[in-house]
Parts: C-alpha cells; sequence; structure tokens
C-alpha cells in the first residue's frame, strides 16, 4: 500500500511529500506536528502502549479525549514500545525515511532509548530533529518537567492576568502549549528550508520557557534606568474591554481617535468624543470612572448582538459569545474552517480544517485523529514488513495494533 493512499495529504498542499514522525505526547509537540500535518505533511504519531497522555484526559464523549481528537487531526497511529529492541528497530526504520522527527522527552531520555540526535543522525544526515522540553537542553532545570500552567505561574502571565483582581490567575486554554506549537512548526519548516539550500540536517531545541516568553515580548523588556516595581501592563484600560449590555456582554476596542468617535456617536453619546478631557486613550483611561457609567447605560438599551451589528466595521467590538456558535458562523462558513469527519470509535464530528490559506498549494481534506494503533498494521506494511514479521512484533508486545479506544481513557 502506498503512502499516497494511506494518508490523503501526501500529495498536497505546500508541505506535501515531507515525512514526519511524531513521538510528542500530550499539547506542544502534537500540535506542531498536527500544524505540519496542515501543510500537506506525512505525520506518523508514534505513541507507547499506554497510549498519549491526552488520551486519557476527561472527555464528555464516550470512546476519546475531545482533547486528543483536535490535537490530532490529519495524522497516522502507530504504537510502538521504544523499551523493546524490536520495537526500537521498528522506530529506526521509519526514522530511515523521515524528514523529521519530534519529541517532547526532558533532554536525558533520548540518550537512554537510544534516540538522541547524535545517534539518529548517522542513520539519516538529513534528518530534523527537534526537541520540545520545558526548560531548555541545558541550565539547572532541564530535566525539569515542565507543563503549560507551570510556565504561566513563573514567567509572569498568571500575575498581570490576575493583576486587576490583586491575585494571580492562571490563562485557561494551554495557550503556552498552541503557542510552543506554533513555534516547533515554524522552526521545522525554516530548518527543511535551510536543508534544501545546504542539503543538511540539523538539531532544533524548543521549550515551553521560550514560548511563554516569547508571547511576552512586549512586556518583556527592562532599561537599566527603571527600578523593579514598574507598570508592564500592555491593557490600554479604560473603555476597552468587556461590558455588560441589556442581553450578554459585548467586548470593545476603541482606541484610535475614529473609533472613539464611532463609539461615542453610535451609543449616542457625543459629547464623550467632544471632551478634550477625553481625548486620547491614555486621558481616557485615567478618566474610566467618569466614562464607564455613561457608557454602560448606554450599551443597557440593546443586546450584546445588536449591538455588534450596529457598531458593524466602524468600532472593533464581539459579543460573547460560546464556543458552539463558531461552528456555524458565517465568517467561520466562508473560510472553510470546519470539516466533517469519521472516526472508527466516535463516528461523526466536526472540527477545524484549513486555517492557513495558500494560492498555490491548496491543502487536502483534513481526516481524523488517529484511534489508538489505527494504522500500525498498514504503516509496517508500507514499510516492508510480512504478515508473519507484524504478528511476532505484536506478540512481543513490541507494537499494538487497533483496538478500543474507550480503554485508554479516563471517564
Amino acid at each position: 500500500m502506498s503512502d499516497t493512499a494511506l494518508n490523503p495529504n501526501y500529495a498536497s498542499g505546500p508541505l506535501s511529500g515531507i515525512k514526519v514522525v511524531d513521538l510528542s505526547a500530550y499539547i506542544a509537540g502534537p500540535y506542531g506536528c498536527t500544524l505540519l500535518a496542515d501543510l500537506g505533511a506525512d505525520v506518523i504519531k508514534v505513541e507507547p502502549p499506554t497510549g498519549d497522555t491526552l488520551r486519557h484526559y476527561p472527555s464528555t464523549l464516550t470512546s476519546e479525549s475531545r482533547a486528543f481528537l483536535g490535537t490530532n487531526r490529519s495524522k497516522r497511529g502507530i504504537v510502538v514500545d521504544l523499551k523493546k529492541p524490536e520495537g526500537l528497530r521498528v522506530l529506526l526504520q521509519l526514522v530511515q525515511q523521515a524528514d523529521v522527527l519530534v519529541h517532547n522527552f526532558r533532554p536525558s531520555v533520548p540518550p537512554r532509548l537510544g534516540i538522541d540526535y547524535d545517534s539518529l543522525k548517522t542513520l539519516n544526515p538529513r534528518l530534523i530533529y527537534c526537541g520540545l522540553t520545558g526548560y531548555g537542553d541545558t541550565g539547572p532545570q532541564k530535566d525539569k518537567a515542565g507543563y503549560d500552567q507551570v510556565l504561566q505561574s513563573i514567567t509572569g502571565i498568571c500575575t498581570f492576568q490576575g493583576e486587576a483582581k490583586g491575585e494571580p490567575e492562571i490563562v485557561y486554554g494551554s495557550v503556552v502549549d498552541f503557542y510552543a506549537a506554533s513555534m516547533i512548526a515554524y522552526a521545522v519548516t525554516a530548518a527543511l528550508f535551510h536543508r534544501e539550500r545546504n542539503a543538511e540536517g540539523q538539531h532544533i531545541s524548543v521549550s515551553l520557557l521560550g514560548s511563554a516568553l516569547t508571547m511576552q515580548s512586549g512586556r518583556f523588556i527592562w532599561a537599566n534606568s527603571e527600578g523593579r516595581k514598574i507598570s508592564r501592563d500592555m491593557r490600554s484600560g479604560g473603555i476597552t474591554g468587556l461590558h455588560p449590555t441589556k442581553d450578554g456582554t459585548i467586548y470593545l476596542s476603541a482606541n484610535t481617535p475614529h473609533f472613539w468617535e464611532a463609539l461615542c456617536e453610535l451609543v449616542s453619546l457625543p459629547e464623550l468624543a467632544e471632551n478634550p478631557n477625553f481625548a486620547t486613550v491614555k486621558m481616557r483611561a485615567a478618566r474610566a470612572a467618569e466614562i464607564l457609567p455613561k457608557l454602560r447605560a448606554a450599551l443597557q438599551r440593546r443586546s450584546a448582538v445588536e449591538w455588534e451589528v450596529i457598531f458593524g466595521d466602524r468600532v472593533p467590538c464581539g459579543a460573547v459569545r460560546p464556543i458552539e456558535d463558531m461552528f456555524d458562523h458565517p465568517q467561520v462558513q466562508e473560510q472553510g474552517m470546519v470539516a466533517n469527519y469519521e472516526h472508527p470509535a466516535v463516528g461523526s464530528y466536526r472540527g477545524l480544517a484549513n486555517p492557513i490559506k495558500f494560492s498555490a498549494t491548496p491543502a487536502a481534506k483534513p481526516f481524523a485523529s488517529p484511534a489508538f494503533g489505527q494504522h500500525t498494521e498498514a504503516i509496517l506494511k508500507s514499510n516492508g514488513y510480512s504478515a508473519e514479521e507484524i504478528e511476532a512484533l505484536d506478540a512481543a508486545g513490541a507494537v499494538v495494533r487497533h483496538k478500543a479506544v474507550g480503554s485508554h481513557c479516563i471517564r
């Protein structure tokens, strides 16, 4: 069976023909590989016999973790026990044919398993080897486990998020993980471009620490003349923010003069725009106690959705909605960001598709995240293993073929 038959993305997209071995688990590494799959790469997700950690997360779906489905679209899945010699040989054969390998082991783990960069580049000198860690490959915390919320806590994100309430708060949604995923995808594509020019692979190091600080580049500036207790908050304050309405909540941003003037006009408060004391963002933020009661009283005349229509493109705004509304939102539909998926255990579901558009290399239709061990047998066959050899690998526990996904989920 050909790779093209196994993977609909193989012949489409700007990364068509690129083979990626995804050894990572949870969110950042796997979603970085998903972004590569979105670009047309042929991604093989390699899981241990215990499954990706994300499969074990609570979910209201009965047969698979919702988070796993959303994080691992458009990949083929194989289950390999790297602690068994036979399983390691399977991985090494995949690596010989791969362009990219991504993992999120702590730095001390790959050498112990025999899959560190120095070992693998002897098999495949053109390999792009991307290691995601919590804190980087060197330093006193290099072997400490890294998690999104831990990095939020130590890098100031929680402090800034909770500043208004006077106590730290987590930003939910795994923002550091997903930002790290983007860093993985752009680093890998840059390394592939370098390889095209220089015919050499390389080792890439991405960390959650680096991702968390990169997210705060606008705050991570400290002039030599400044003290410690200075304001680094990037929020404009005052008008910009969430506001209650007659029905629902709306977010408004009216920082530029023409947006501010349009807001005042459309809520029938032109005198605010004419007041020289409210002429700039800084002045409005300083006098928010004077402006907000009047603005919020005016907003009580209509619902958030009605105001959204009235403001149109004259005032940047958005009525607060649940994510369920996005599946059928006209703009999302027009952009083709929702696809229908078929999964062997979950059945039909809708999910994200094609977040980036290319005029010359349109992406293939995405496909569902793999069930546990779903493609183990097909991948082994495509790599030259006979039916007898696959049976022997399975019997030895070196690989796992497809079985019920539900047994790998916690409810």
